[in-house]
């Protein structure tokens, strides 16, 4: 790796030990005891993430990337996928941490069950080195949620404890398998059939894009039983374990998918030829538990686009500290400092703003949200998924830029991190995707309302100001237009849809900033300023460089 001179190396670094936003944010979300117990795994985790897992992600992302052994020396199908003792490791030191099972399970030392505050923190810190791994993690989260919420007791005792395992039993990764062929998002398209046996079910057909594929030891398939109904509703989820007595469960894998980015995870072509499955819950509600799924999975894309957003935030200040251009520091340069605090703002407020979402998410999750909540919850996933995916993009671009020639040279992460932000924005939902989703819940539980009243009882709550009382006007204005997109035919709504979720994820996070700015004061302050002027665009020319002005007390203090 290529380091400049006077730079920290990688395994000096620790991605937690500097990041005061993400302590003043699970101070003030977690349990005291919970809090310094986390204060001091996260510390150790974002250490070895920041130092080893990082290094192992570069080589993962080049020469160490999984590879299928299609077949055995006798010609037999294995479908066996070989990862490299790398990847093992931080598949093991990661699962470890109870990323997934302390979601699930009691923290000894604590006596008491995790949350999803502190997984996705954990997440966050890991995604900062190898958000291709997160997606594993991501998959098995789900699988533990279906599994722990659904699953009759006997499959529970089954699978749950090896999904949740902390390093106590055998691991068990999960995955997801949704996507054929001939369907895409339209997962109702469906043709994956569930033959009912003497001995069970057995699934025949194939899933077209299948993440974890040849890794996991339990997936989470939908598929259509005989004399089920077309469509959506005619979707039963099932359990199928990846092997039965140390044998394929009758499944095979066509071949592993050459992807742009993310290439630590192996995405393949999964046919079923008789695969053992279990039904999992109510047979007639499998595409609901795969949605309720698939919104944790948004939220986690979230979690792994501010992680991106971070680390390329932290590589683009740390260059431009170091370099030198026409006799002086990168940092002495206006428009420098203007790019640099700008992105800084963004970060700041998104990666709190997605921690305020995960707080109500945990409140979903443990039956404690009301009926508003609720909608209100699956609406934010559906605006922050979407802006921070398309943030994840840009900040990954403006880091190359920052670099110059370097940021496009792979002795160096930048294009890397450009490669692995650009799949943010297709999985789990493209923007048109959540752009439907953001129409179905405006015209089924007014869930606009809910959003505007939701901000304005935040707002209210301010010390009024210039920019406390400026953004209750932008709120009134937003409530004009989703009141009228409210009552649009179904071919506008969906023309309008999406400039309107970014106008809705400015506001609600712009929202945050403001609180933070009350609550914390210091560079808050400055930053929520910034944060205004980048999302509405209220800076005139010749006016006052906010961002240069308060570059040195933010940047370099």
């Amino acid at each position: 790796m290529v380091v400049l001179k006077g730079a920290a190396p990688s395994g000096e670094r620790n991605f937690y030990a500097q990041d005061q936003t993400l302590k003043k944010i699970l101070a003030e979300r977690l349990p005291e005891e919970f809090f310094r117990y986390a204060q001091r795994e996260l510390h150790s985790f974002g250490k070895l993430a920041a130092g080893d897992i990082d290094e192992r992600a570069r080589h993962n992302d080049r020469e160490g990337a999984p590879k299928l052994e299609k077949y055995n020396r006798l010609g037999e199908d294995i479908s066996h996928v070989w990862v490299n003792e790398g990847y093992k490791k931080t598949v093991d030191e990661t699962y470890k941490t109870g990323i997934v099972g302390y979601v699930h399970k009691e923290i000894p030392e604590l006596r008491m069950q995790g949350n999803y505050v502190y997984s996705f923190a954990q997440g966050y810190l890991l995604s900062q080195a190898e958000p291709g791994f997160y997606c594993p993690v991501t998959l098995t989260m789900a699988t533990a949620y279906l599994l722990d919420r659904y699953a009759d007791d006997h499959l529970k005792k089954r699978f749950l404890p090896h999904v949740c395992s902390t390093g106590d039993v055998e691991l068990f990764e999960g995955a997801t398998f949704l996507t054929e062929r001939q369907g895409g998002s339209d997962v109702g398209a469906n043709v994956v059939q569930a033959l009912e046996t003497d001995d069970g079910f057995r699934l025949y057909g194939e899933k077209y894009f299948a993440s974890n594929a040849g890794m996991a030891g339990v997936a989470m398939v939908l598929a259509r039983r005989q004399g089920a109904p077309v469509g959506s509703k005619g979707l039963t989820l099932f359990a199928v374990p990846w092997k039965v007595g140390g044998e394929l469960n009758g499944i095979k894998i066509r071949r592993l998918k050459d992807k742009l980015g993310v290439r630590a995870v192996p995405s393949g072509e999964v046919e079923f030829d008789g695969a053992q499955a279990f039904v999992v819950g109510n047979p007639n509600e499998g595409l609901k538990y795969m949605m309720e799924a698939l919104n944790l999975s948004r939220i986690c894309n979230a979690v792994a686009s501010i992680g991106i957003m971070k680390r390329a935030l932290d590589e683009a200040s740390e260059y431009a500290r170091r370099r030198n251009a026409f006799g002086q520091k990168l940092t002495r340069f206006p428009m420098v400092q203007d790019s640099l605090m700008k992105l800084r703002a963004k970060q700041e407020f998104e990666t709190a703003a997605i921690f305020d979402l995960i707080g109500l998410y945990d409140r979903v999750t443990a039956g404690c949200a009301t009926a508003e909540e609720q909608v209100l919850s699956r609406l934010l996933i559906a605006i922050l998924k979407k802006e921070s995916a398309e943030q994840a993009i840009h900040f990954s671009h403006e880091a190359i830029e920052m670099h110059g020639g370097n940021g496009y040279i792979e002795d160096f992460v930048t294009p890397r991190l450009l490669r692995d932000a650009q799949v943010l924005t297709v999985w789990e939902g493209t923007a048109n995707i959540l752009g439907l989703e953001l129409i179905r819940l405006v015209n089924k539980f007014e869930a606009h309302e809910l959003f505007i009243a939701h901000v304005s009882e935040r707002l209210s709550k301010l010390q009024p100001d210039d920019e406390v009382e400026w953004l209750k006007g932008k709120v009134e204005e937003l409530h004009s237009e989703l009141k009228a997109f409210a009552q649009f035919e179904a071919a506008l709504q969906s023309f309008e849809a999406k400039s309107l979720m970014k106008k809705m994820a400015q506001l609600f996070e712009n929202t945050v900033a403001l609180e933070w700015a009350e609550r914390e004061g210091g560079i808050y302050v400055p930053l929520a300023k910034i944060f205004t002027e980048l999302s509405w665009g209220t800076r005139v020319v010749g006016g006052d460089m906010t961002s240069v002005k308060y570059f040195n007390d933010v940047m370099e203090g």
